[in-house]
């Protein structure tokens, strides 16, 4: 009896042990954020609107990240990423199943890391934590229509990803997405490089992303893609007046540049950006009803300011500053459009793990829009005024698991 209790004993024993192994050489964590809020809206398509929406200060989300020892300092990543609607519990980005991130990969602490599938562009890596939408203002806060994706609005399909380790504080990373068409190896490809510096209190980041066929290829990778008639690819850029008139152009192209500084309870950011849309009028990448040709391009600055009050209370302000260039139509140059955002903030933190938020956004829009008409305001994700201003405030809460 003894005998057959001690070999009981044992076997479990050494499952234990084997288990623990396993544990120590591998794992998968189970992780999401779930942000609700009401928002008042001075000017929505015409009207004042009270409204509940989710994924504001930050997407809603589940998700899982693992890694597994291969040895040798080298180890097998993964994320899978859901994004999700917490007001009617509809799949994000369009409807797909992981729609925020889905890849897989290898990673060395010393040599970097390989990621293959759907995943973000070096821009969101280097300059996105740089402004405010990605520290407390979230969607609202963004650069009008995320012109320049510095809230990582569009991730890139199909795409091949590597990430340096970090040089002294510098690190770099590069990607390129393959286009699938056949016969056409540059149809849909994306290309993109980036690179920052950290320095004690200092962080440097910029970076540059070439989109081909950008209405398909980039704008079409959200998950809803516009069918096509006769022909011709339907838009997939959305309702935001700064760029939904663009869908023809040929070449997508973002330039991104940014710097923050940490002194003490108070951080400053500052980002620069120049996005442009060449080869407009080709109708076989998407829909041209202005007649537009040739390229236009929008310069965007950002300056932001944050202070912390004791370990629970952030306060936040920003101001943005777009302007786009002139664009030739088949009634001639047009003028661009010129955007002007203020955003507020306040967020206190409950625990570690949730927290709630007072924030306003105020923006002034003139000139000529992508839609060839009078520019209206358009604050990201809401539905655009139908006059040059917009404004809105928003109370929410936040949890994170």
């Amino acid at each position: 009896m003894k005998k057959h209790i001690y070999a009981q004993s044992s076997a479990l024993a050494f499952l234990l042990a084997g288990t623990g192994v396993a544990h120590a050489q591998s794992s998968v964590t189970l992780y999401g954020i779930i942000d609700e809020g009401l928002n008042y809206i001075s000017n929505s398509g015409g009207g004042k609107v009270i409204s509940a929406t989710s994924g504001v200060i930050q997407g809603s989300r589940w998700g899982m990240r693992g890694t597994e020892d291969l040895g040798g300092g080298l180890k097998a990543v993964f994320v899978l990423e859901n994004g999700f609607d917490a007001s009617n519990g509809k799949l994000g980005q369009g409807g797909l199943e992981f729609g925020r991130q889905a890849w897989v990969g290898l990673s060395s602490a010393r040599l970097g890391t390989v990621t293959l599938g759907r995943q973000y562009d070096p821009r969101v890596d280097f300059v996105g934590p740089l402004v405010s939408a990605t520290r407390w203002s979230g969607a609202f806060g963004t650069h009008p229509a995320d012109i320049d994706n510095l809230n990582n609005s569009f991730r890139i399909n199909n795409s091949v990803k590597y990430r340096s380790p970090s040089f002294g504080g510098f690190a770099f990373s590069a990607l390129y997405s393959m286009g699938g068409v056949a016969g056409s190896v540059g149809r849909n490809q994306i290309y993109s490089v980036g690179g920052g510096y950290t320095y004690g209190p200092f962080v440097l980041g910029a970076a540059y992303l070439n989109a081909h066929n950008p209405n398909v290829s980039y704008f079409g990778a959200t998950g809803t893609v516009a069918a096509t008639t006769n022909g011709v690819p339907g838009s997939n850029l959305g309702t935001a007046p700064s760029l939904s008139g663009f869908a023809s152009a040929s070449t997508y192209q973002s330039i991104t540049a940014g710097g923050g500084f940490q002194l003490g309870a108070a951080h400053i950011g500052v980002t620069y950006s120049n996005t442009a849309f060449k080869g407009l009028g080709d109708t076989t990448s998407g829909p041209n009803p202005n007649g537009f040709t040739g390229s236009t391009h929008y310069n965007n600055a950002e300056i932001n300011g944050e202070y912390r009050v004791g370990q629970a209370l952030l306060l936040g302000v920003a101001y943005d500053y777009m302007k786009g260039s002139s664009i030739s139509s088949a009634r001639g140059k047009v003028g661009g459009a010129t955007y002007h955002q203020i955003s507020l903030g306040a967020d206190y933190s409950l625990s570690k793990r949730t927290d709630v938020y007072l924030m306003g956004m105020y923006q002034h829009a003139s000139g000529t829009d992508s839609t060839g008409g009078e520019a209206h305001a358009a604050i990201y994700t809401i539905t655009p005024s139908d006059s040059d201003h917009q404004s809105l405030v928003r109370v929410g809460i936040r949890h994170r698991f």
